[in-house]
């Protein structure tokens, strides 16, 4: 079985992600932390992300670097979005991110093109999302409770110019797949939001 899960940063598609992967019992796979190694190696290297040499290049990152705690950084989050638009980054970790889903038994992966393009022929999709106020808001509190001086107004610019940089992008921009069950988590809270998934993911495989 394997669930597919797209949405925004910050719509809370990862916590939904591991939630369903307990529940389902399955492997997990937060794709969008192979995106955030390669900004990361691209910065560690001196690179430019925006250079498609240089990100292509970040993509040999070292397997130890996906335990580096600065890839959840905002900063990191950032690069992860400006390396993300190249296709030659997207090809050279899609084998990676489609052997995962193909495992025996299958698997719960969250990114922005999982059910478009890594797992079409998964057998439940969702498609996380939530206002941009309401996401900056989240990250906001996160953020501040580890801390990190930074206001709401910086975050919303800046995760409103990651959702411009996803959805605008040639190569496997961020959509809802056909198919897919929008689950907009705005006003929802961790449990209630992890129940509507569950639901949702329920549904789909009863009607399989």
């Amino acid at each position: 079985m394997i669930i597919a899960i797209d949405g925004p940063t910050a719509s809370g598609k990862g916590t939904i992600a591991r939630a369903l992967a307990a529940h389902f019992g399955l492997p997990h796979l937060d794709t969008g932390l192979l995106y955030r190694a390669v900004g990361r190696q691209v910065a560690l290297q001196g690179g430019n992300p925006d250079d498609p040499a240089d990100a292509l290049a970040a993509t040999a990152f070292p397997e130890s670097l996906l335990a580096d705690p600065d890839l959840r950084s905002e900063a990191t989050g950032g690069l992860a979005s400006r390396v993300s638009i190249h296709p030659a980054v997207r090809a050279a970790l899609l084998e990676r991110q489609q052997a995962f889903a193909n495992q025996p038994g299958g698997a719960v992966l969250d990114g922005r093109d999982i059910a478009t393009v890594i797992a079409p022929h998964a057998d439940a999709k969702l498609y996380v999302t939530a206002s941009v106020a309401s996401r900056a808001l989240r990250r906001w509190a996160e953020m501040t409770g580890q801390g990190r001086t930074v206001s709401r107004e910086e975050i919303e610019a800046d995760l409103a110019a990651r959702d411009a940089r996803d959805a605008g992008r040639a190569t496997a921009p961020l959509r809802q797949a056909p198919g897919a069950a929008l689950l907009d988590t705005s006003a929802l809270g961790r449990e209630a939001a992890v129940a509507a998934a569950i639901a949702l993911v329920e549904k789909q495989l009863a009607a399989r």
